[in-house]
């Protein structure tokens, strides 16, 4: 599930919320031959859908067989191989399962009718959700959880299709690196521009952007190498902004003719009260006369850092809520 990539040779993971499962029986150990680019990747295992008993794992940077799970009963089980680290411009490289001696594969579960997808930035990614309650925040890559962020959650409530096209950091006008969700939104393999996502192999009935939240930091901040590299020694006008975002709105759109799109924000300072740019975001939405684009913004967290589990939580539970009241699924 997600923007992966079949070759004759391995299955390509890159976007984080990705996954992978198999099913089988038969067996008492499943182990898997995994290459990664980094030592950076961290997944999580989970076996028959058991999250709270989900094994966090760390793909090392080579080709090695990593033991995802034992001392299982001869009956059939379902393990999944599901992607929290960042979209971190890395690959890693599924070439297949290893199984005990005359184990079966079985037939794969059918997926969801309902398919959702979300672009967005560290908050959608999951930037720190793992970091504990009375810690500061940090960026490492073993505290991002993208499993347990507002997204994923909103997917598994309504039994969804999850696709996640997210990466801390980016912008949709400017980012803290040289990339922006415009440049690379249509893109099967994010680092490679020629790499592009064939949009008819999923077309969600529902899709939330959550972006604006470094823009709204580094517009402000003329010596930043990206502020310099995108605008100049000028800072961009409301109009500008306003304007871009109406720009990546109709890109989506194009892709997803009949998608619902949501247009959020938060739940960090982007929505505090005082600021500017739930305001952009409405005009922008307001611009397109299109009846099947809509805002619902996050209240602001009043908290430090990134959103914990609980605040993601909380995420969830609006935009859940928000899904339901206007009966976007019926």
């Amino acid at each position: 599930m997600g923007r992966v990539n079949l070759t004759d040779s391995c299955t390509e993971i890159y976007w984080n919320g990705s996954s992978v499962s198999i099913n089988v029986s038969k067996t008492q150990t499943v182990s898997a031959l995994i290459s990664d680019e980094r030592d950076n990747s961290y997944y999580y295992v989970i076996i028959d859908g058991q999250v709270n008993n989900a094994l966090k794992v760390k793909f090392d940077k080579g080709k090695k067989v990593y033991h995802l799970a034992s001392n299982l009963n001869k009956e059939k089980h379902k393990i999944e191989l599901f992607k929290i680290g960042n979209t971190d411009f890395t690959t890693t490289r599924l070439f297949g399962f290893e199984l005990d001696k005359n184990a079966m594969v079985l037939e794969a579960d059918k997926k969801p009718k309902r398919k959702i997808e979300f672009y967005g930035n560290s908050i959608t990614s999951g930037h720190g959700v793992d970091v504990p309650v009375d810690s500061a925040d940090s960026g490492k890559p073993e505290f991002f959880n993208n499993y347990k962020t507002y997204g994923a959650l909103t997917a598994r409530h309504f039994d969804a299709q999850y696709h996640c096209i997210a990466k801390s950091g980016i912008g949709l006008t400017v980012s803290w690196f040289p990339e922006i969700m415009p440049e690379i939104f249509d893109r099967l393999n994010p680092k490679n521009p020629n790499s592009k996502w064939n949009f008819s192999k999923y077309q969600p009935d529902i899709v939330v952007v959550n972006l604006f939240q470094n823009d709204s930091w580094i517009v402000n901040q003329p010596e930043h190498l990206q502020f310099k590299a995108r605008f100049g020694t000028v800072k961009p006008t409301e109009d500008f902004i306003i304007k871009a975002y109406a720009d990546f709105i109709r890109s989506v759109r194009s892709k997803y003719p009949k998608a619902q799109i949501i247009c959020s924000l938060g739940n960090m300072d982007i929505t505090r009260e005082g600021s500017k740019w739930p305001s952009y975001v409405e005009q922008a939405v307001r611009s397109l006369s299109d009846q099947k684009v809509v805002v619902h913004f996050f209240p602001y967290k009043n908290s430090n850092g990134h959103p914990k589990i609980k605040e993601q939580q909380m995420m969830a539970d609006d935009l859940i809520a928000f899904i339901e009241k206007n009966k976007y699924w019926k």
